[in-house]
Parts: C-alpha cells; sequence; structure tokens
C-alpha cells in the first residue's frame, strides 16, 4: 500500500482509474490502494490489482496476493504501461462467497502512445483468506 495521501503515480495527469470504471482514481481504487477500503467482490480486487500494476503500486499486490502465491517482490517492466482492462466474466467471488473466479484481458504498449501493443489473457483464481479477498494465481494465462 502507498503511504497515506500518496499514489506511486500521483502526477499524472489523467485522474481516471485505470480499472475501467470511468470514475476518479481516487474515489475508486485509489481507495483500496492506500488501505481505506478492501475489496468486496474478486472483480473489485482485481479491478485494483490491474490499477495497481498501472500505477506501478507494488506494496499493494504483494498484500492482496494470497501469501501461499506470494512473490517476494513485484518487478515492473519499465517498457511496458498497462493502459486498458476488459473484464470477460467473473464467476462466484460475491460478498458472501469464498472464492470465484475472473477473466479478463489486460492490454499494454511497450516504447511510449505509438508503440507496440499487447494484451495478457488471463483467468484468475481469488480466495477470501481471513475476511479479505486475495489473489491465489492464474487459473490460466497468456501473454501476447
Amino acid at each position: 500500500m502507498s503511504p497515506p495521501g500518496t499514489t506511486p503515480d500521483a502526477d499524472a495527469v489523467d485522474d481516471t482509474c485505470p480499472c475501467g470504471s470511468g470514475s476518479p482514481y481516487d474515489g475508486c481504487c485509489g481507495r483500496l490502494h492506500r488501505g481505506e477500503a478492501q475489496a468486496a467482490t474478486a472483480e473489485q480486487l482485481m479491478r485494483s490489482r490491474f490499477a495497481a500494476f498501472a500505477r506501478e503500486d507494488a506494496a499493494y499486490l504483494l498484500d492482496t496476493w494470497h501469501p501461499s502465491t506470494r512473490p517476494r517482490r513485484v518487478r515492473f517492466d519499465p517498457a511496458r504501461r498497462w493502459v486498458r482492462l476488459d473484464v470477460l466474466l467473473t464467476e462466484a467471488g460475491g460478498m458472501l462467497d469464498s472464492e470465484g473466479t475472473v477473466s479478463f484481458v489486460a492490454h499494454h504498449r511497450r516504447g511510449g502512445a505509438t508503440g507496440e501493443t499487447g494484451e495478457l489473457k488471463e483467468v484468475s483464481l481469488f480466495v477470501r483468506d481471513d475476511g479479505r479477498w486475495r489473489y491465489l494465481g492464474p487459473v490460466d494465462a497468456s501473454l501476447d
């Protein structure tokens, strides 16, 4: 998590949340990244994790990763910018569920605004651990 009142990319010109909600970042995933709220559903956690990748918030990503699969650190590719998220399907993962999956396509760009584009297609598994949603890992994934 970022320190209260700060974000890793605080100077961003466009303050729209990267998760695809269309809402301002501070009132959307920013609340989760700052620790002011927790994801209520698996899809909300997925969206907030995409926003954390887009804003390079390693602390939030590690905090929301299940301890059994969490890496020691998150490394970002400085040439890759995550630019759009399309959630295709959510199965279970609601407020009363203990697990759920989210199928999505995460779009990225390499080398600036006119650079090569690509996408990560993944079906992610989320579990509720101690009352909090956590990312367990991919059920299926491919990176183009």
